[in-house]
């Protein structure tokens, strides 16, 4: 292991040695220090085999190793801001080594960002996470938290070396806004002493005073979308033709459905719970989002929202737990459609069922206002309805989301180069279709989301090829080529042309023009111009004229 991965792996140990202290699971506990580490690495340049070697050794196959990397990086993207479920837990309990494990979570971040050059922002990231965690950690024993940098208690501070980047420091990106653990950022935090020139007491007295929180004027709501409005965002998705197809018809049936109920007539009640299988990056999650929108205009939900959740939200950490973790995700879908991705993982363990047992039941309580769509790869979604009869039962239409063409993969990239104010040359064009016919389409294959990092990789080769612009114009800002695809080899630096005629000879000596190879052969012989020897030794060696006479 290199130094970076060892420290994480030393982290990660630390992590689980506090949870086991605590009573926890001390694999749930690695696994959720993986998800973290992931999740906040998820950006780092070759981060992913780095992190693949503590969280799997012996894991060669890079398309498995972004697979599993990637995964882990979707279900821990929601502890960047917020308590991880184990602390939380230790939270709630008022656990005596809440803190402790915080202050470990933050050494598993700290690791996370080592793996790899990572970018300022990403930094800032796992600065907002750690201090995340030990706010949370520090709020029960009283008053405000005691933030990471002013002071107060063992700092762990994930940026304390680098100036103005500690967890109280503004936002390094918008520095006019607090940090993201500013106590400016904090309702009620005690106010900063004012700085010089600033008003005095009078003169602020006249200030219009702040609105409290719970008074400030919420943002108005969006209208509500009709059905074809909905229905008109689906059909301008690119691509997924048997999942327009079927969603049509899903729509035509609960249509009828609904007017032969309000004409008296009795109707089979028809499962609304739907099945999503593909590969990532297909748009599952935008479909769903719309299904939620699409029952919520037919009147069949009463809010339409979308909650979405894996197995990490549905499982807890103690065993007995899993049941009430799972209805309490419920409860807040409730109205709307909850979406589980990688549905198939809630197999193979006493929480997984615990969850799915849990889950059934609130399907059935709720029958009348809670759609629950699953999804993941084909095959093992198909293991994990038939493991449970209740989830065959409800689950009985599935869609299929089909990897995207070539040409549907460049109308994406395009789109998404548009939205920013970007365009491809079409020799950029022409070089992405010879990148998307080298690509092989596995499981692990992104379809949107490759097209989304070609495009940001596109972007960063593009500002470094324009790094010693003094005036770029605006087509030169806005244009991507063929050479911001790939990433272009080094340039060595140029060798010092030789004059006409000049062969390289080891044994010639450019500055003085002495052929070292006579000198070492003759060391005590005269220089070749002749200097420095007298006019005597030229004489003698100068042979005599013979007589003519």
């Amino acid at each position: 292991m290199t130094t970076q991965e060892t420290r994480l792996a030393e982290s990660l140990e630390q992590l689980t040695d506090v949870a086991a202290e605590a009573g926890l699971d001390p694999g749930s506990a690695r696994e959720e220090g993986l998800r973290v580490a992931a999740a906040l690495a998820e950006a780092v340049p070759g981060a992913a085999p780095a992190w693949a070697e503590v969280a799997h050794p012996g894991l060669t196959d890079l398309g498995r190793i972004n697979e599993a990397f990637f995964d882990a990086a979707s279900s821990g993207r929601r502890w960047r801001g917020a308590p991880t479920d184990l602390l939380q837990a230790l939270i709630d309990s008022r656990h005596t080594l809440a803190l402790e494990y915080a202050e470990a979570l933050t050494e598993v971040a700290s690791s996370a960002v080592m793996l790899g050059a990572a970018p300022i922002w990403v930094i800032a990231n796992a600065s907002a996470a750690s201090g995340a965690y030990l706010a949370a950690a520090r709020m029960p024993s009283g008053g405000l938290p005691a933030y990471p940098g002013n002071g107060s208690g063992a700092d762990h501070g994930l940026l304390a070396g680098i100036p103005g980047l500690g967890l109280g420091s503004p936002d390094a990106m918008r520095p006019t806004l607090p940090g993201p653990m500013s106590p400016a950022g904090v309702d009620g935090a005690a106010p900063q002493a004012p700085s010089a020139g600033a008003p005095a007491d009078g003169a602020a007295a006249t200030a219009a005073p702040a609105q409290p929180a719970d008074q400030r004027q919420a943002p108005p709501p969006e209208p509500e979308k009709s059905v074809e409005e909905l229905l008109a965002e689906l059909d301008a998705m690119i691509g997924l033709e048997r999942v327009k197809k079927e969603i049509h018809r899903q729509v035509a049936l609960l249509t009828v459905e609904k007017l032969r109920t309000e004409a008296g007539l009795r109707s089979p009640k028809m499962s609304r719970h739907l099945i999503f299988v593909g590969n990532p990056g297909t748009g599952k999650t935008t479909v769903a989002r719309l299904v939620g929108g699409i029952y919520k205009a037919l009147g069949l939900l009463p809010q339409g929202q979308l909650v979405e959740v894996d197995r990490s939200e549905l499982v807890a950490g103690y065993v007995g737990q899993t049941a009430m973790k799972t209805a309490e995700v419920c409860a807040r879908a409730t109205g709307g459609v909850l979406f589980i991705d990688e549905a198939y993982a809630l197999a193979g363990d006493q929480y997984a069922e615990e969850a799915v047992n849990t889950l059934v039941k609130e399907m059935e309580d709720h029958r009348e206002d809670l759609v629950v769509i699953v999804a993941g790869y084909p095959d093992p979604m198909v293991r994990f309805i038939a493991q449970n009869p209740g989830l065959a039962s409800r689950f009985t239409t599935t869609i299929e989301f089909d990897d995207y063409t070539d040409d549907e993969l460049l109308e994406i990239l395009d789109s998404i180069a548009s939205g920013s104010d970007y365009e491809l040359t079409e020799e950029a064009q022409r070089r992405v279709r010879h990148l998307l016919e080298a690509t092989p389409r596995g499981p692990s294959f992104g379809n949107g989301r490759f097209a989304r990092n070609l495009f940001e990789q596109a972007v960063g080769r593009h500002a470094w090829r324009l790094r010693d612009a003094t005036e770029p114009t605006r087509d030169e800002l806005r244009l991507l080529t063929a050479d911001d695809l790939v990433e272009q080899p080094e340039q060595e630096p140029e060798q010092p042309e030789q004059e006409p005629g000049q062969q390289d000879d080891p044994d010639h000596d450019d500055q003085t023009g002495t052929d070292q190879a006579a000198l070492r052969a003759e060391p005590d012989g005269g220089a070749a111009s002749g200097e420095g020897v007298s006019k005597e030794q030229q004489h003698a060696s100068t042979p005599e004229p013979e007589d003519t006479a």
